[in-house]
């Protein structure tokens, strides 16, 4: 048995953890493909070995959805109250948590990305545990 706890593991763990305090958005991105001209749906099998339910796309290209290189795992927004000199109004604070496992490292994109959110006054931080998210949007 290993003391190990996947990355995915600690992220739905915080996910749970911060919700009601604030607004936690996890980052999704992804690859697809599309193509041009109308699509062939087969209805049935045909001898190009096309299957009920595939779809042929003509002069198919790859693309990537989501976030630039760097984006935090999670992020999003934590209550701030604004002291009495400023009207006592509360405000949304950005935040965005960088998740990796025990063993796992950020890269120069996401140790970029993390910087610019601390210069322009969020907060960002790595979190290998609930204990570390909680404390980067403390």
């Amino acid at each position: 048995m290993t003391d190990h706890t996947d990355e995915h593991s600690v992220q739905t763990g915080i996910r749970n953890d911060l919700a009601g305090s604030c607004l936690t958005y996890r980052a999704n991105v992804g690859t697809g493909w599309a193509g041009t001209g109308p699509p062939l749906v087969a209805d049935r099998k045909m001898v190009v070995a096309v299957a009920p339910g595939d779809v042929v796309l003509r002069r198919a290209r790859r693309f990537s959805t989501g976030l630039p290189r760097g984006f935090s795992d999670l992020f999003g927004g934590v209550p701030v109250k604004i002291t009495p000199e400023m009207v006592g109004r509360t405000l949304l604070q950005f935040f965005a948590i960088e998740v990796k496992d025990d063993k796992g490292r950020t890269s120069a994109e996401q140790n970029a990305f993390l910087k610019a959110i601390r210069r322009f006054g969020g907060r960002s931080g790595v979190a290998r545990t609930v204990e570390d998210a909680r404390a980067i949007i403390a």
